[in-house]
């Protein structure tokens, strides 16, 4: 018997749920979103679970097992209560995640012990990587997401890093200098922050869209903004390197695709800021599940 997966994946501006088999495969027919966004309340929150959840179960295939959901969420996370605190969402904090997406499964799928196993986001990410992405193979690696956030998580011999709270990995809550201040790297790297930083210096655009074409079309302040974010985002791997001696670090993230030389930027970055030669070894690279990878992280919770 074929079985699958539930996969939740919440963010800052969407929730999306989708079904996926063993071998990490996405069934295209299940995937589906609704839209999150800072000023999401419980109430909202929780009819978005319902929806996405009921549209991915219904295209369960006959005769398929359901083994149980898997959910990542923009953090922290409280893995005991099984409630959200996302930076991103401040009306949800104390969300019951885990029970709400249980509750849309009994409801839906009619499995009344469904297990529901929730994480951070960026550790999903992280799992899904190490499974069947950019850094299968490694003995140990982070992966990041450079987004309307900035997350990531810890993989050590295979087995994904939590720490005493189940949080560690959240990358851009850590530290960098700029602009003569010390700020937050979400603050400084993430897409709104820079979208927000080009606005400051003369470009006329919104979105990070059009920050890529504008910076394509030779315009010094969106470029300007997207090598400030590669930059911070490589001062922040050179420490977190030379911390935890990694192989390899894959990126990921809408953001992260607003130039094509945009994971070579951060490499560099790393290269010249990281000290000790170990650290300066460590590879960059592109995620190697593109859009998938939060689906499949948040599957791979239920599967393992």
């Amino acid at each position: 018997m074929t079985r699958v997966a539930l996969a939740v994946d919440l963010g800052g501006t969407k929730i999306e749920a989708g079904l996926v088999d063993e071998r990490g495969g996405v069934l295209a027919a299940s995937r589906n979103r609704a839209p999150t966004g800072r000023q999401v309340t419980p109430d909202g929150l929780r009819a978005a679970v319902s929806s996405v959840v009921g549209r991915a179960i219904e295209q369960l295939p006959h005769g398929t097992e359901l083994v149980g959901a898997g959910v990542g969420s923009a953090g922290p996370v409280d893995l005991v209560r099984g409630t959200i605190h996302p930076v991103n969402m401040p009306q949800v904090a104390g969300f019951p995640l885990a029970d709400a997406v249980r509750d849309a499964v009994v409801v839906d799928a009619g499995v009344v012990d469904a297990q529901v196993t929730l994480r951070h986001d960026g550790g999903a990410l992280a799992l899904a990587e190490s499974w069947l992405g950019a850094t299968a193979g490694s003995r140990a690696s982070l992966s990041i997401v450079v987004s309307t956030g900035i997350g990531g998580g810890i993989v050590i011999d295979g087995r994904p890093i939590g720490g005493s709270s189940g949080n560690a990995g959240h990358l851009g809550q850590t530290h960098v200098p700029t602009d003569g201040g010390e700020f937050t790297l979400e603050e400084v790297a993430s897409g709104p922050a820079s979208v927000q930083w080009a606005q400051l210096h003369g470009w006329r655009g919104s979105t990070g869209e059009q920050l890529a074409e504008d910076a394509r079309r030779g315009d010094r302040a969106a470029r300007g903004a997207i090598e400030r974010s590669a930059y911070a985002v490589g001062r922040a791997l050179a420490d977190a390197t030379t911390l935890l001696d990694l192989d390899v670090i894959a990126i990921s993230g809408g953001f992260s695709f607003v130039a094509d030389d945009y994971v070579e930027l951060v490499s560099a970055t790393l290269a010249d800021w990281a000290d000790l030669p170990y650290a300066r070894a460590t590879r960059v690279v592109r995620s190697g599940l593109g859009s998938d990878g939060p689906l499949v992280g948040a599957a791979a919770l239920a599967f393992f």
